[in-house]
Order: C-alpha cells, then sequence, then structure tokens
C-alpha cells in the first residue's frame, strides 16, 4: 500500500501524457511548430510562490492550439520558482525567474535549453541594449544588473541604494529607452521612476509619481505612461487613490494625471503594436487614444461580479495585428485561462494554461 502511494503520482503522470496525441506531442517537442516557424505567443506562468510551479505555455495563433508546460517537456528541467516575465532577442527567448534568482534561455523555435543567467537575487524584467549589453531589474538587490545576452555573464551593475532606513528602495521593474535613457518604475513601497544614463551605466534623474508605479509603456510620440495602484490600507507607505500618467520622455516632466476611486487597483498599461493606443486593467479592460485627456473608456467587462479585479491578471497586444489577450488566474490555485480577443473586442478563443499565468511575449 505504502509502495502504491509513492507510484500513484507518476502513473497519473504517464496517464496524463498518454491522453496526448502523436501530433499534439509532435508539435510540443519543437516538430510541427517549429517547422512551419509558425507565429505564436509564450505565456509565463508563475506558479505559487515557493512550490517551484512555474510553467511556459506557447499559443500557435495560425492554428489555435496551445502547447503547456513546454519548458519541462523538451528539457527535463522544472522551470523554477515564479515565472516573472520574458522577452526574445533574435532567435533566443530569456525567461526571467523571480524566486529562482535566474534567467533561462531558450531557442524560441524548438524550447530547447540553451543556457542560464544565474547570481541574481530577484530578477524582473531584461531589456536589451545591444547584443552584447542588457539590463536586469530587481525587487531586492538594490541594483540593476548589467549582462551579456550572449556569454550569459553578469557584468556589471548600476546601484539604485537610497539608503531609506524605512522602505526598501528602490525596487526596480519595467524598462523603456528614449535615445540613451532608460526609464524604469520602482512598485514596492516606492513612488519614483528612475532614469538612468545608458552610456554612463547610472542613475542620472528620478520622476516622483504616485504610490506604487506598476508598469511601464512609450508610445509613438516618446510619452511613457504608468499607472499605479496606490498601496493598500494600512501600509506603512500609506495609501492614496490609485492613477494613469502620462510623462514626456524628453522634459521629463509630469503632464497629465489621471485619478481613480480608493478601492480600484489598475495594473499591466499596454500598448497596441502602432503604440497609439493605450490598454489597462482596472478589473475591467480599459482603452484610449494617446492623443487624448478625455477618461479612459470601458472595453472589455469583467466576468466577475466582485473583487478589486477579479483573475484578470495580464494583459497584452499583439504588435502585428491588435489582438487583445487577457490572463486570468482564476482562483490562483488552479489552471488559469488566456482569453483571447479581436480588436474591436469580439471573443474569439479561450485556452487553459499554467497556474496564474501574468506575462505574454510574441514570436516573430
Amino acid at each position: 500500500m505504502n509502495q502504491l502511494k509513492y507510484l500513484l503520482p507518476f502513473i497519473l503522470f504517464i496517464l496524463c501524457y498518454a491522453c496526448v496525441d502523436d501530433d499534439e506531442w509532435y508539435a510540443i517537442n519543437g516538430g510541427t511548430v517549429s517547422e512551419k516557424k509558425a507565429r505564436g505567443v509564450f505565456i509565463t506562468n508563475e506558479g505559487n510562490f515557493m512550490y517551484d510551479n512555474a510553467s511556459l505555455s506557447y499559443y500557435d495563433i495560425d492554428s489555435a492550439k496551445v502547447y503547456n508546460n513546454i519548458f519541462y517537456r523538451n528539457n527535463a528541467l522544472p522551470l523554477g520558482d515564479v515565472a516573472q516575465s520574458m522577452a526574445i532577442r533574435d532567435t533566443l527567448g530569456y525567461v526571467v525567474i523571480n524566486n529562482s534568482g535566474k534567467i533561462y534561455v531558450i531557442d524560441i523555435r524548438t524550447f530547447e535549453y540553451v543556457g542560464q543567467i544565474t547570481g541574481l537575487t530577484s530578477p524582473r524584467y531584461i531589456h536589451f541594449l545591444s547584443d552584447t549589453k542588457a539590463y536586469v531589474t530587481d525587487l531586492y538587490a538594490k541594483q540593476i544588473n548589467i549582462v551579456n545576452p550572449q556569454s550569459f555573464e553578469i557584468t556589471g551593475h548600476i546601484n539604485v541604494n537610497n539608503h531609506s532606513p524605512q522602505f526598501y528602495q528602490h525596487p526596480t521593474e519595467q524598462m523603456v529607452q528614449y535615445e540613451n535613457l532608460v526609464f524604469t518604475n520602482c512598485w514596492s513601497y516606492d513612488d519614483k521612476i528612475l532614469v538612468i544614463d545608458s552610456n554612463t551605466d547610472a542613475v542620472v534623474d528620478s520622476i516622483k509619481v504616485l504610490k506604487q508605479p506598476t508598469s511601464l509603456v512609450m508610445d509613438k510620440n516618446s510619452k511613457i505612461w504608468t499607472v499605479t495602484d496606490g498601496g493598500y490600507e494600512g501600509s506603512p507607505f500609506g495609501q492614496e487613490p490609485p492613477g494613469l500618467i502620462r510623462i514626456d520622455a524628453a522634459t521629463r516632466q509630469v503632464e497629465k494625471t489621471w485619478r481613480f476611486k480608493m478601492e480600484d487597483w489598475p495594473s499591466e498599461v499596454r500598448l497596441n503594436g502602432t503604440k497609439d493606443t493605450l490598454y489597462y486593467i482596472n478589473k475591467h479592460i480599459y482603452r484610449m487614444a494617446i492623443d487624448t485627456d478625455t477618461e479612459p473608456k470601458l472595453f472589455i467587462k469583467s466576468k466577475y461580479a466582485g473583487g478589486y479585479s477579479g483573475g484578470y491578471y495580464g494583459l497584452d497586444i499583439d504588435p502585428l495585428n491588435g489582438e487583445i489577450y487577457v490572463a486570468d488566474a482564476i482562483d490562483y490555485v488552479q489552471q488559469g485561462a488566456v482569453y483571447r480577443f479581436r480588436p474591436n473586442g469580439v471573443p474569439i478563443d479561450t485556452f487553459k494554461v499554467g497556474i496564474i499565468p501574468g506575462a505574454f511575449c510574441f514570436k516573430p
């Protein structure tokens, strides 16, 4: 009986894979997908914190087929603890594993392991400056690491420590670039956007915004957009109504602020491929043109009746055709779902992915 207890998970694993037909299994392992050179989108599934159950999914846009757990299935390696984000340069995909302190590098055509960048504290996002230089932001390190994306080595770092005795600042997140300047938002217990000179690898300025800017994009007019979540009730950093903020990258001045209600929780500001239309999550999906000062309009209504955001957890826009992808973490325990919409908001597809889908990365 005790032996059966230990064998049961293995038996269930074999039975699950027996349900996959030969064509699908071949596609999962790089055959059909890579030979077609199909355009698709990777989905990073965070998994539960400290459970080492992060995973990577791939959705073939043309065939509308999803292939889950592709990293493990192709490499017999677990992805790790909390898959935060992914970025592509040429034929390589860089999957940032936050709580494992590493970045896995894969071939985006075959999903096979190529290498890894280690020695990181709590990496969040990677931004490429050249073939041999990239920045990696970090939640806890109080520094941005400089890495060589070809050799997978850490080559330096940028000190962002403000020596605050009360808050662990600065935690760095997403990045956008204007000329030689890289802007990064500081989210956790912070209210700054840091400005880094990529020629000198040093912080040269900071922009004060509202409390806890969660994400960052730059539109076609070189305007930087961020949404803030405002903190939470009882936070030692305080709480305020969240907002949507537009900043001029050239002058580094805040141009416009839209304020939300105290109970709102906006996140995931995104742009379409032409960078003239803005989207974000605030329980529902909102949309607005970048050249207007009017209030953002409700675009896709959430199916959740209550809760600050329901399960809507991730959002991105296909840069080629403007289709909208929304990640739904549901209850943050079971497999999450992804909803695909046409540019006019009409649903196209729904498919299951891994636990807590959070970010998308479109394969060229």
